[in-house]
């Protein structure tokens, strides 16, 4: 253990022959949050009330606050102060606007009544005592910081306010010299300024709730906003996010933010009145994507089970059982490589609507996505990278075909696989044997086009073989009725109209495994129980998959997948 360390025990033993339980079991009930009155709720609440001042107007009035702050509401030092006396035309009297409910008072009594009553419904003559808990974050002199989940509050600890009587006061004065950064505590008391304006609460009673056995990093700022000591190594702070949640006020507005995109998703969705579901995470049969799955094996019933790729094959069987619009917002696994924008465990929301085809899923894709950034942003522009992103719709739309056209000059329409081998290594673009013309187009696109498409961007009507679950194109031969999203050069959302011909699809999964033979292990498998569903009727349906990493990522500006999961995989930790 570190020298901090062996202090913090020493300081638990001392805590505990004080009396006090270091780990109570009792519930600490709380009725006040940080930000439920904040410094900046108190200062604009002042300024209205000094507002009621004849004549002084709102601009005088937050003039006259600030000021009141600088010299801590004495009204002898404003009235020495003949530039804002004779600005704000101020005296020793104060009289009041008409129809303002105050008789006219001395300037020294009015500053002495505003000062509190603009802490409005939490005056202590109006709310009374709060309740609060959080993280002891240090003290100088008699004041201290409190940080809970929102933020932060400062505290005002006296010295014969804790205890009804010496021997308890001087309990409670050892237990506070005792307190070390991180320790949970509980308070109760009532709000005041202090005359510098700062929103505090003076401690009546403190409860003792967990102890820090660990030193927090202390971030430190001086007086022109530097920074000391941060918490900033990547591979720290993935590894313990709880340190840097604490320590690192933005990360956690990072994953609020991350909770209100599935919210608001979720809202839209229900709102429709489509039904939200659970299918299997561990599945007999990877499918619904082409992706390696994580193998594992089920002990009872001695057979192989893989984690789920995709939950598109049984969320279909949903709408073969009669729901018109299902969806799930899960974790899927992919047993493949880790960059800035993949992770192996990621999470995605996939949706089917019964009778839909991907025109339409085009317009509610718009409309949901669009309806998240203002819910999340108040604002449907986001700034990324230095790029101004719009998310209001309508989208731009092109063909895969016009997509690789417009960024190579290269018409691929009709080419063959031979062909397409030919325009890969024209385009020095690496591939192998076991590519097919699917994965040669995916390939050339990806290297091309897609790093392009800054503003979101729908590319649509994929070939055929690189689709094996959508549709054939309405009247493109050799098409699929199929779009991925694109925004900021990468794939947020994926649709098709859905394939309900069990006798196609039997078709294009005896294609896939073709594939498998040559080597392409990321190639689907054919599933008989989802072609038995396909063959009890399907009707029309459009389907979706959004990645909701990825949406984060932009609605929050973070390059990094890691930087918005709370526990990313990593290597393991060598000690």
């Amino acid at each position: 253990m570190t020298e901090q360390e062996l202090v913090r025990r020493k300081n638990l033993e001392k805590i505990t022959e004080l009396g006090f339980n270091a780990f109570p079991a009792e519930q600490f009930k709380v009725d006040f949050k940080t930000t439920d009155y904040t410094t900046a709720d108190y200062h604009k609440s002042l300024a209205n009330k000094l507002e009621e001042i004849k004549g002084i107007g709102a601009a005088g009035a937050e003039k006259l606050r600030d000021a009141l702050f600088a010299k801590r509401f004495r009204a002898s030092e404003i009235l020495k102060d003949e530039d804002l006396v004779k600005e704000l035309n101020l005296s020793e009297n104060v009289e009041f606007d008409a129809g303002v409910k105050r008789e006219p008072q001395t300037l020294e009594a009015f500053l002495a009544t505003v000062k509190t009553e603009a802490l409005g419904d939490y005056a202590p003559d109006e709310r009374g005592q709060v309740q609060i808990a959080g993280r002891f974050m240090g003290q100088r002199g008699p004041f201290a910081k409190l940080q809970d989940m929102h933020g932060r509050i400062q505290l005002y600890i006296g010295k014969k306010d804790l205890g009804s009587n010496e021997e308890e006061q001087e309990k409670y004065k050892k237990l506070v010299k005792l307190l070390d950064i991180g320790d949970f505590i509980g308070v109760k008391g009532e709000l005041f300024s202090t005359g510098t304006g700062e929103v505090s609460l003076h401690v009546r009673e403190l409860t003792f709730l967990s102890k820090s056995l660990r030193p927090l990093p202390i971030v430190k700022v001086d007086k022109e906003g530097n920074k000391y000591d941060e918490f900033t190594d990547p591979e720290l702070r993935y590894r313990q996010r709880y340190v840097d949640l604490v320590v690192n006020p933005s990360v956690r507005d990072i994953f609020v933010k991350r909770s209100k995109i599935i919210s608001s998703m979720r809202r839209f969705f229900d709102a429709k009145g489509w039904l939200e579901v659970e299918t299997p995470v561990l599945q007999p049969i990877h499918g619904g994507a082409a992706a390696r799955p994580f193998a594992t094996h089920h002990n009872a019933l001695d057979t192989p089970l893989y984690m789920r790729i995709a939950n598109e094959l049984y969320l279909k069987k949903l709408i073969v059982g009669g729901f018109e619009g299902v969806y799930e917002i899960g974790k899927m696994f992919r047993n493949e490589g880790m960059d800035r924008t993949h992770n192996p465990e990621f999470t995605s929301m996939e949706i089917y609507v019964a009778y839909k085809d991907y025109e339409w899923m085009m317009e509610m894709t718009e409309q949901c996505i669009e309806q998240i950034a203002r819910d999340v942003n108040g604002s449907t522009e986001v700034t990324y990278g230095g790029k101004t992103i719009d998310f209001a719709g309508p989208y731009t739309r092109m063909t895969m075909a016009e997509s690789i056209k417009k960024y190579t000059d290269i018409d691929i329409a009709g080419m063959d696989e031979t062909a397409l081998r030919e325009v890969c290594k024209k385009l020095h673009i690496g591939v192998d044997k076991s590519m097919g013309k699917g994965k040669l187009i995916d390939e050339i696109f990806g290297e091309k086009v897609e790093a392009n498409l800054i503003q979101p961007t729908y590319i649509t009507d994929y070939p055929i073989e690189m689709t094996p679950l959508a549709k054939k194109h309405r009247s493109s031969e050799g098409l699929v009725e199929r779009f991925e999203l694109f925004v900021n050069g990468k794939e947020i959302a994926n649709a098709y109209s859905e394939l309900n011909d069990p006798i196609d699809q039997r078709q294009r999964f005896v294609d896939q495994l073709e594939l498998a033979k040559r080597g392409d292990d990321e190639a689907m498998v054919l599933d008989e129980d989802f072609l038995r569903a396909l063959e009890y009727g399907m009707p029309p349906t459009s389907g979706l998959g959004i990645g909701i990493d990825r949406l984060t990522m932009l609605l929050t500006g973070q390059h990094s997948i890691q930087e918005v999961l709370f526990f990313p995989q990593m290597k393991p930790e060598v000690n």
